[in-house]
């Protein structure tokens, strides 16, 4: 059998993670864009909304929004930038990192059962080696 095309494997895959995607999405129970800001915050630590802005490619006024609804959750808090007063920091609170807990949880566990339930053995062993192929692509 002769090796599949890149091209066709890269659309292939793409439309597939583009699926996958969708459905665990599906699983949220907090607005993407929300997530996403939390995740950041999780992941790099405390921010201001314009480095939030650009690690989100939003716009800061789009950015601002979005945590001043963050704030009224209270997933986040702001506080004194400690060298620049002009300056807030915004940080992830303890409720917005169990809502993220949470968050991950759900999409983790959907896909887990999912893997369960509808792949064998010998195809989930090609899904785990198949997730590292993945993570070498994107550290490209």
């Amino acid at each position: 059998m002769p090796s599949p095309e890149p091209a066709a494997v890269a659309t292939d895959l793409r439309t597939a993670m583009g699926k996958l995607t969708r459905r665990v999405k599906h699983e949220d129970r907090i607005p993407l864009g929300q997530v996403a800001v939390l995740g950041a915050l999780d992941r790099d630590g405390a921010m201001t909304t314009s480095d939030l802005a650009v690690d989100q490619r939003v716009r800061p006024q789009s950015m601002a929004r979005a945590v001043g609804l963050l704030v009224d959750q209270g997933l986040v808090t702001r506080r004194e930038h400690p060298s620049d007063g002009r300056k807030t920091l915004v940080e992830l609170s303890p409720a917005g990192r169990a809502a993220l807990e949470a968050e991950r949880g759900r999409r983790a566990g959907w896909l887990a059962q999912a893997i369960e339930a509808e792949l064998t053995r010998e195809e989930r062993e090609v899904l785990a080696r198949s997730a590292a192929l993945m993570e070498r692509l994107a550290a490209r």
